[in-house]
């Protein structure tokens, strides 16, 4: 969000109802002064473009940081405390305690050892392999508490010596993580058929690599949970996903092919939507097997794709008679599902509304 502000600001957009949102979003934040400490930059910009006057500390925190002689909020007097007291540092934000660290020249595993309290979820998984090598025993992720598509990721990033190293660890975390997302509706699918996309394309860009890849692999450990029969393929042939890795062309039709000859309940493409070897192929397939061969609809397709088509604003499709739909997180797989059942007609209005009213259930039951 606050990205998307400096975005506003760099285009000049500061008209009234801009300077209104940005007011009351910063307003309803449940603690201001901490985003304060950890994004001081983007929340100056924000504040300084929506020509606000914050209350309290904030004001001068932001603008004159260095004149108070104290602050009576706690964590603005930790970060001025910081700049000449180590043990200070150790109470804050690892992002900002990681600069303080710098400035004092902590040694790099002194600090994460002492740090290592202070870490969310997410930065003990980012950062564990890095600790480890530096003997930072205290910076250890508990991998089945992970989310399934940021697990995956993290999977991906190790080498393939590691992943057969620690192959019983991961995959007893993915299966945990998969479980977990499955919820009640895992192994009540029936028999479904995956296919999945690990061509050199799901490597991503150079700001997401391998996402592409992760989402897969992720669908793949989330399926195989929600089925009562899996048949997983891989784009590659490769029948050991754990050690997946995005190389060669895309034959998404022959994959697509051979699912459908194991005549599955359900059939779900995880892909990009590019099809080059040959070209067209899997749209062709898709359309004569709808059109000639399961008009009925037995057989329930859909496609997810990983990739947002800039240039289209959507994303890429595979044929107009299966359904396609944009998936950023595999913990998004079952809603997605639902809702292309529900496009096709293979479900109704009421099994909609019954699975919507489960999702928000859980929702809010994983909210309290």
């Amino acid at each position: 969000m606050f990205g998307l502000f400096r975005e506003l600001r760099r285009a000049k957009v500061n008209n009234r109802r801009t300077r209104a949102i940005m007011r009351d979003w910063l307003g309803a934040r449940p603690d201001l002064a901490f985003d304060a400490v950890k994004y001081r930059g983007a929340v100056k910009d924000a504040v300084r473009h929506a020509h606000l006057r914050p209350g309290g500390e904030l004001g001068p925190f932001l603008f004159t940081p260095h004149r108070p002689a104290v602050y009576t909020t706690p964590i603005l007097e930790t970060w001025r405390r910081a700049h000449y007291e180590q043990a200070a540092l150790y109470r804050l934000p690892y992002t900002v305690a990681e600069g303080f660290a710098a400035k004092h020249r902590i040694a790099r595993a002194t600090f994460l050892e002492r740090i290592a309290p202070q870490l969310t979820r997410l930065e003990r998984l980012r950062l564990q392999e890095s600790a480890r090598g530096l003997g930072a025993d205290a910076v250890r992720a508990d991998l089945t508490t992970m989310p399934l598509t940021r697990l995956a990721s993290y999977v991906l990033a190790l080498s393939p010596d590691d992943r057969v190293r620690r192959r019983a660890e991961l995959t007893a975390a993915l299966r945990a993580a998969a479980r977990r997302t499955a919820g009640d509706q895992a192994g009540r699918w029936g028999a479904v058929a995956a296919v999945l996309d690990d061509s050199f394309s799901a490597y991503g860009s150079g700001h997401k690599r391998r996402r592409p890849l992760a989402v897969a692999l992720a669908c793949h450990f989330l399926l195989e949970a929600l089925a009562s029969e899996y048949t997983p393929l891989w784009l590659s042939g490769r029948t050991d996903a754990l050690l997946a890795r995005p190389y060669g062309a895309t034959p998404l039709g022959e994959r697509v092919l051979d699912g459908l000859e194991r005549g599955p309940g359900r059939l779900v493409i995880v892909s990009d939507g590019w099809d080059n070897s040959p070209p067209g192929l899997a749209g062709e397939v898709l359309r004569i097997w709808r059109t000639r061969l399961d008009p009925d609809h037995a057989c329930g397709i859909v496609h997810l794709n990983p990739v947002y088509d800039a240039a289209g604003f959507d994303v890429r499709r595979l044929a107009p008679t299966v359904p396609t739909a944009g998936i950023r997180d595999a913990e998004n797989l079952v809603a997605l599902v639902e809702l292309a059942q529900f496009a096709e007609g293979r479900t109704g209005i009421v099994e909609l509304r019954a699975h919507l009213a489960r999702r928000v259930e859980v929702f809010l039951r994983e909210d309290a």
